[in-house]
């Protein structure tokens, strides 16, 4: 059995993401969305939050599980036995971001990164952008599964309604 772990924050899980894992169980038998602190964001959703809306989103995908990062990306990947590393690329600007932690995480474990190419219809949609958009009372529920749009409303104080009721 092939593991992939797709890392990510994932404040909030979007629609992008769930493509680039449904691409993900497409090439592996075993995905393992993890959820990880980035040290260089101010996260919205508490770590509970996120894996908890991961969780609900992912539900009905098969050989998908979500866990939460403790530290290294590198140090997981051993833990779970993982094959390879998956990130979604929505443009030139993804790839030049993700390439040194590629070749980092490569260092570390010996391990290598899928990138896929995530849908054209959804590179528009990016968590910051979900988050500045809802901060300003603007719709989001169509850029993220059901029930995240409220969470993020909460979170940001603007109650369940807010920008939409999905």
């Amino acid at each position: 059995m092939t593991t992939a772990v797709c890392p990510g924050s994932f404040d909030p899980i979007t629609l992008g993401h769930l493509d680039v894992v449904r691409r993900a169980r497409s090439l592996f038998d075993e995905v393992v969305v993890g959820v990880a602190r980035n040290s260089s964001k101010q996260a919205l959703l508490t770590p509970e939050a996120r894996v908890e809306l991961a969780r609900g989103a992912l539900a009905g995908m098969d050989g998908v599980r979500v866990e939460v990062i403790p530290g290294l990306l590198a140090d997981f990947v051993r833990e779970v036995g993982a094959a390879a590393v998956v990130k979604g690329l929505r443009g030139g600007a993804d790839f030049d971001a993700e390439t040194p932690m590629a070749l980092m995480n490569r260092h570390l474990t010996g391990v290598e990164t899928v990138f896929v190419i995530g849908d054209t219809a959804l590179a528009h949609i990016a968590s910051s952008l979900v988050k500045d958009v809802a901060r300003f009372g603007g719709e989001i529920d169509d850029l993220v599964p059901p029930g995240v749009g409220r969470a993020v409303r909460e979170a940001l104080g603007a109650g369940p309604a807010g920008g939409g009721s999905r």
